[in-house]
């Protein structure tokens, strides 16, 4: 298992997960069934992925086998932007609890924060970017008017209700976060965000730091991620794996370029969620804190390639221009 670390809630989460993301659906259970018995305790799914069923199937066999017991797993799950409305939080999250054949999660995500207008399970799901037939047709998305707070308050009631143990927000900038600090009566336990070498956003993840919320990056490898979605800036980019940075810090401590991103990471506190399909990889992003220490120079210069670059962009989605970071 991983080092564990122990949320504002008082709950222990591994530091390091299984992300979920792009599990095609034919070998998702088998991977997370063959993750449990490797050690990994905790996975980072989300209803806009389209494997939790697959995801709760490895699970689940699993617990049935007696490899783990579900009090010693940390799943996750991520309320998407067609669900913001409070009347339908409790829905879309009984519907995951539902596909994952589980009584509660771990931890629940508002995933981004972002209202879409509602779409019903019998005419899409998962929902994505679709809002109904009309604007597929014509290329836009539709929001509902909805304000965050109303949402989050939904989420806290999952939480009194012993459906959720945690409450997580994910691409919130900080003035949200701030803002929600204001008004919230359940602390949020976790900021998932886009976060490698191109994007470190050092001020919100001290911002976070400050109060107490843990930091989770997603695709921690940058543009590596988002090259199969053809985003252009990421085909623009120079791959991290091949940087002169990360390759030579790798060669010093003989490992893979891979290892030194995610290290990078956990090394200054941040949880990370990589995901690989090979048996030997995902060994060795479980135990990264035990095979790998970085300098404080080594982590400074990695840090230095920061240059703002977000793949992972609203502003971006449909031309409809989500100003969340802009």
């Amino acid at each position: 298992m991983s080092k564990l670390i122990t949320l504002n809630n008082g709950l222990k989460m591994p530091i390091v997960g299984l992300g979920c993301w792009k599990i095609p659906n034919d070998t998702c259970a088998a991977q997370v069934y063959e993750a449990i018995k490797l050690g990994y305790r905790a996975f980072d799914g989300a209803q806009d992925y389209g494997n939790e069923k697959e995801v709760g199937e490895g699970i689940n066999q699993a617990i049935s086998e007696g490899i783990v017991k579900r009090e010693e797993l940390f799943v996750i799950s991520k309320l998407w932007n067609s669900y913001h409305d409070p009347k339908h939080v409790k829905m879309a999250l009984q519907r995951t609890l539902s596909d994952m054949k589980l009584d509660y999660l771990d931890l629940y995500y508002i995933h981004f924060p972002i209202a879409f207008k509602f779409v019903p399970f019998e005419e899409k799901y998962p929902a994505g970017f679709y809002t109904g037939k009309e604007d597929a047709e014509k290329g836009i998305i539709s929001e509902e008017v909805v304000p965050l707070i109303d949402t989050y308050r939904a989420m806290e009631q999952l939480a009194t209700d012993g459906l959720i143990k945690s409450i997580g927000i994910s691409n919130f900038n900080g003035a949200l976060i701030q803002d929600l600090l204001r008004s919230c009566k359940i602390k949020p336990t976790c900021l998932q965000i886009e976060h490698h070498p191109y994007l470190t956003q050092p001020h919100l993840i001290e911002y976070c730091k400050l109060n107490d919320i843990q930091v989770v990056a997603y695709s921690s490898f940058g543009p590596q991620s988002f090259l199969e979605l053809n985003v252009q800036k990421a085909l623009d980019a120079k791959v991290l794996f091949e940087h002169e940075v990360i390759k030579s810090i790798a060669t010093n401590h003989s490992v893979e370029p891979s290892q030194v991103l995610l290290r990078w990471a956990t090394q200054r506190g941040i949880a990370i969620i990589p995901k690989s399909s090979k048996k030997e990889r995902l060994l060795e992003n479980l135990l990264i804190d035990e095979k790998l220490t970085l300098s404080e120079q080594e982590l400074s210069t990695i840090s230095d390639l920061n240059i703002g670059l977000r793949f992972n962009d609203p502003w971006d989605w449909n031309n409809m221009k989500f100003p969340i970071f802009a």
